[in-house]
């Protein structure tokens, strides 16, 4: 298999790389300041996630800040979610735009599920500034499209604001919330992402967050990029 990167993504990559931070240098280490969310204000429903309970992970030290992934609670976040959403760089590709009504239904879907699908609002240095989907891929629909192991674990991401993109702050947090993945899920060997090969930067900013690309995979709404950070390679990528 040819799995060689069009120009495009490796011009990308090489223009993050000057503003991302040095390899290894935004592994994550536990914060020993109190949580960024206190502990009763977290969506119980996720106390029994497939994923070790989520809602427990953080806040961690990064270079950027604490940072902490907070399941959503729709009646605090749905607005801001909406209005990520309705940012046209953002719905060209999680084609979410338009009413609240339309958020709501594909944030809840998750909430209202057996727990296999964790939404969450990323918060860096106390800001909610990111949207994630934390999920195991190995039983999700992608899992039919690619050679799955059990527990692998997927990660979808929206930056919110247009001034956090563009200088290596999503390749940052995705380096940390992989690493973040693989300390808290023991049984899990790789995190795995399926951005749009339309979406250059997306694609570089994992390339840059120590994923590899395994190959392209056609999915029913997109071709997609493979993306795998590996257990086995975390300190060599």
């Amino acid at each position: 298999m040819d799995l060689r990167l069009p120009d495009d993504f490796l011009a990308v990559i090489a223009g993050e790389a000057a503003e991302s931070p040095a390899p290894g240098a935004d592994r994550v280490v536990p914060a020993e300041e109190d949580r960024l969310v206190p502990a009763e204000d977290r969506f119980a429903s996720f106390d029994n996630d497939l994923l070790d309970r989520v809602g427990d992970w953080g806040p961690f030290a990064t270079p950027m800040g604490p940072f902490q992934l907070v399941p959503v609670q729709l009646e605090r976040d749905l607005p801001l979610i909406s209005r990520w959403m309705n940012d046209p760089a953002v719905a060209a590709f999680w084609e979410l735009a338009g009413s609240r009504a339309q958020t709501e239904d594909h944030v809840r879907a998750q909430l209202n599920g057996d727990g296999r699908s964790v939404p969450c609002v990323g918060v860096l240095d106390g800001t909610p500034m990111s949207y994630w989907e934390i999920y195991r891929a190995d039983l999700d629909p992608l899992a039919r499209h690619y050679p799955a192991r059990p527990h692998d674990t997927g990660v979808h991401l929206l930056i919110g604001g247009v001034a956090d993109r563009g200088r290596g702050l999503g390749s940052a947090l995705l380096r940390a919330v992989a690493d973040l993945v693989l300390d808290r899920r023991s049984a899990c060997a790789r995190v795995v992402a399926e951005p749009d090969l339309r979406n250059a930067p997306s694609v570089a900013a994992f390339l840059n967050a120590g994923f590899r690309f395994a190959g392209e995979v056609d999915l029913p709404a997109k071709r997609a990029a493979l993306m795998i950070r590996d257990r086995s390679l975390r300190d060599l990528m």
